[in-house]
């Protein structure tokens, strides 16, 4: 559904020094300098999947969605979205799209939702028929039905972000392009923005690109990830490899039925803290077994659990890293 082969994108800017002098320079002999947003990035994505696309800030996440959008022409490489070039911009593409952006919106903030909607529908020539039914599947789904009267200036952030995302897939795009849809959203309007979103996915058959800085959406949604650093594609693959392998070691946490002085429990593994009758170890992934048959023989466990650890903390070691 998505190819994209040495995709590229090259800024031009000016540069100005500081001061005065700077200030001529730059007003009558004007230098610049060329940025490399997103460097030679390649790859595929089939049709029904669900795809992270992640990096920090400046990474190249929005530059590249840009570019598949075809909101932007890039400076080198190809890139097809379901058998278009994006930056044609041709009819057929755009009935088959959306791009959703967290911190922007399309709906008119003082007329209510509905009254957005039937402009959308009239942009994407659905009949009136066609928009109820595609409303009231889709209302229900985000259970939105009683705000779509309400003005949008009347919406919580939740039901705005929800609304945003009616507009959005109104016409059944067969690609979805999703840029920090839960942005500010609180843990409940997140949760319900993740669900939808898996509905929508396993009843439409949509293709799903997302990015996103609450890692608890990309875990809940996505199976395979793209890691982009530096405008560099760095990771292409399954989440839980990626996991397994910036993540060697596990949490441990034991509860005992009387306390033992750290000096006991140190040989046990990294201990991280003790409070009363619990304990919190880090165990390398290699030694786990062991270290826990040995806690089991030589003290009496009321409960003890293994966890991994967060899973920004592996990606926040990935991209320090700079490469997998």
């Amino acid at each position: 559904m998505i190819t994209v082969d040495r995709l590229t994108k090259h800024y031009t800017v000016p540069v100005k020094q500081p001061g005065l002098r700077g200030t001529l320079t730059h007003l009558l002999q004007r230098q610049y300098r060329t940025i490399t947003a997103v460097n030679e990035v390649s790859f595929a994505i089939e049709s029904g999947e669900i795809v992270g696309f992640l990096g920090p800030n400046g990474a190249g996440k929005t530059t590249a969605l840009k570019m598949l959008t075809g909101l932007i022409h890039p400076s080198g490489g190809q890139v097809q979205v379901a058998g278009y070039v994006p930056f044609r911009r041709e009819p057929g593409f755009l009935r088959t799209i959306t791009l959703v952006m967290g911190q922007k919106q399309q709906l008119l903030w003082d007329l209510p939702t509905m009254d957005s909607l039937r402009i959308n529908a009239a942009v994407y020539g659905l009949s009136d028929r066609e928009l109820r039914q595609r409303v009231g599947e889709l209302a229900e789904m985000l259970a939105l039905e009683r705000q779509l009267s309400q003005p949008v200036r009347k919406l919580s952030l939740g039901e705005r972000m929800k609304a945003e995302l009616l507009a959005a897939l109104l016409h059944h795009p067969k690609v979805l392009f999703l840029d920090e849809p839960t942005l500010g959203l609180d843990v409940n309007a997140q949760s319900s923005v993740r669900d939808f979103l898996r509905e929508y996915n396993q009843h439409f058959k949509a293709t799903v690109l997302l990015t996103s800085h609450y890692m608890a959406d990309i875990t809940a949604l996505c199976r395979r990830v793209l890691m982009i650093y530096k405008g560099q594609l760095i990771y292409d693959g399954s989440l839980d490899a990626l996991l397994e392998r910036f993540s060697p070691c596990r949490e441990v946490t034991v509860e005992l039925t009387a306390g033992y002085p750290a000096s006991d429990l140190e040989p046990y593994g990294d201990l991280q803290s003790v409070d009363g009758h619990i304990a919190h170890f880090i165990v390398p992934q290699e030694t786990l077994t062991q270290t826990i048959s040995k806690l089991l023989a030589n003290f009496e466990i009321v409960d003890l659990t293994v966890t991994d650890p967060p899973i920004e903390d592996v990606i926040r070691r990935v991209f320090e890293a700079g490469t997998v």
